[in-house]
């Protein structure tokens, strides 16, 4: 489904990524893991037309999709959640929900499962955004992505501010919407968690791919044990 190969990118000229090929096929979740400032939401940003793209391609089921505005990616099926969530705060949660689908209509059958993967949003739903705890407003992050139906959901650190109760819970309605056929790339910090979705990972270290393969080979590599499991 998704192919980017070779590519570079970062902020004013100066490259933060070098070289990135990532592939996410058809149904799968895969990770990117990697510590704080490793160039995670760099690479995501880059994909999602957010920053230049200075080397490289990014393809989506063979359409190319390098340097076209982040609308037209949007729009290719590409959705982006980022670690800031970029809410609409005085709107309702429901009005946040009915903005993901646009330009089309809200379609009752997509509100309907996120409602059922987040029942605390349907509880909530007059509410504004703005006074939705941290963990129901990365829950209306991510449902408000999904209101658009998108054939590639990228999530950028969604733990961020989340407490590991309130991680874990994220993490396995991630690995639902795995179940029901939705394909995941994931950034996150928490490597234990994010290779307890992806069915592969890659470790991203100052910019460049370090490590990759199946999350069980990685969860083995010592490497990886050593530097974010915790495991001497």
């Amino acid at each position: 489904m998704l192919e980017v190969a070779g590519l570079a990118a970062g902020y004013l000229g100066d490259r933060v990524i070098h070289d990135i090929d990532v592939q996410v096929g058809t149904g799968e979740a895969v990770a990117i893991v990697g510590s704080n400032g490793a160039g995670k939401s760099t690479l995501f940003r880059a994909i999602a037309g957010l920053i230049p793209v200075l080397d490289g391609r990014v393809v989506l089921d063979g359409k190319d999709l390098t340097r076209r505005p982040a609308h037209r990616i949007a729009r290719a099926g590409i959705a982006y959640v980022p670690a800031e969530r970029h809410l609409f705060p005085a709107m309702t949660l429901k009005s946040n929900l009915v903005l993901g689908a646009y330009p089309r209509r809200p379609d009752p059958e997509t509100l309907e499962l996120v409602y059922h993967l987040f029942p605390r949003l349907r509880e909530r739903q007059r509410q504004q955004a703005a006074t939705l705890s941290g963990g129901e407003q990365q829950m209306l992050a991510v449902a408000r992505a999904l209101m658009a139906r998108p054939r590639l959901l990228m999530l950028d650190e969604p733990t961020t501010g989340l407490s590991p109760k309130i991680a874990q819970v994220a993490f396995e309605v991630f690995g639902e919407l795995k179940e029901r056929g939705t394909t995941l790339l994931i950034a996150e910090q928490q490597v234990p968690l994010a290779l307890s979705v992806a069915d592969r990972g890659y470790v991203l270290e100052n910019g460049r791919i370090r490590l990759e393969g199946p999350s069980e080979e990685l969860e083995r590599n010592p490497e990886v044990r050593r530097a974010y499991l915790g495991v001497a």
